[in-house]
């Protein structure tokens, strides 16, 4: 277990697309990562976020998060 402040939420918007939201604010069904590359992957093998979500997310979008993810760490 993590504090929710260490974690990334990932939604699902109403118009079912997929992305990151760092401050934790958009509307939207939400999962929640650890924040890192790794912990991406994890979900992706394992379909953990679709699961959540309950949508299927497609290969695009993985890679899609996955550069943003790499452009927040750059910022930390």
């Amino acid at each position: 277990m993590k504090a929710k402040m260490d974690l990334l939420r990932v939604i699902k918007t109403p118009e079912d697309k997929v992305m990151l939201d760092p401050g934790g604010k958009k509307n939207g069904r939400g999962a929640y990562l650890c924040f890192s590359l790794d912990c991406l992957r994890k979900a992706r093998r394992s379909k953990a976020l679709e699961r959540s979500l309950n949508i299927t997310i497609p290969e695009e979008i993985y890679e899609g998060l996955e550069q943003e993810m790499k452009e927040l760490d750059n910022e930390r």
